[in-house]
């Protein structure tokens, strides 16, 4: 898939407020500063699409891009260590908890982790939570740039070890660096499959 086209469509603070259901839906979320921001621009190629922020917690809306016509890229607000008050934190919760539950049109959601980090409680519960509420989602580990190949991989063996008392394997997950673009064709190629199943049902 060839990304031609990216528009913004609108922010909304409610799933209700969200365009028809019509076109399949996906949902990028992580804790704040994970890089959310640099792989959607990096996969839609555009440069400021979601804009960029050092400041955690700037995204604090569900923001909707329309990409070729076809479907949608979701920005969801980040999560874990932004600097806002527990009022807000629990307003952000219930938004991005009723959007995922709710929003039938999503065909999956990619939850962004750290590849420099070891698993982070946050990033644990949240994958829990999707998995006993039903909602799709693969992880993707972020900033591969940074670190060697081999230290990635053992990243994702302690992933596995976390996780080997919840899960019976790890959920799907892609590789990405926003800086050299790895991961960018494979995670295309998955948005493009999901989309011909969609258009089929």
């Amino acid at each position: 898939m060839k990304i031609k086209k990216a528009n913004f469509i609108k922010s909304v603070t409610d799933y209700k407020q969200c365009p028809s259901p019509d076109l399949p839906e996906y949902a990028f979320i992580g804790r704040s500063n994970v890089g959310k921001s640099s792989l959607i621009n990096m996969l839609t190629n555009h440069s400021n699409l979601a804009r960029i922020s050092a400041k955690p917690g700037k995204t604090q809306v569900i923001n909707h891009f329309l990409i070729n016509d076809e479907w949608y890229l979701v920005d969801l607000p980040g999560y874990g260590f932004a600097k806002v008050s527990r009022d807000l934190r629990k307003q952000w919760d219930k938004m991005i908890q009723e959007y995922l539950k709710n929003r039938m049109s999503i065909q999956s959601v990619f939850l962004l982790v750290d590849s420099r980090i070891e698993p982070q409680d946050s990033d644990l519960k949240m994958m829990e939570w999707m998995a006993v509420s039903g909602i799709p989602f693969v992880i993707v580990f972020t900033k591969a740039d940074k670190i060697s190949k081999n230290k990635i991989q053992t990243f994702i063996g302690t992933y596995k070890k976390q996780m080997k008392d919840t899960w019976e394997e790890l959920p799907s997950y892609f590789i990405t660096s926003s800086e050299t673009g790895e991961g960018k064709d494979e995670i295309l190629k998955f948005i493009h499959n999901l989309n011909v199943s969609f258009r089929q049902n």
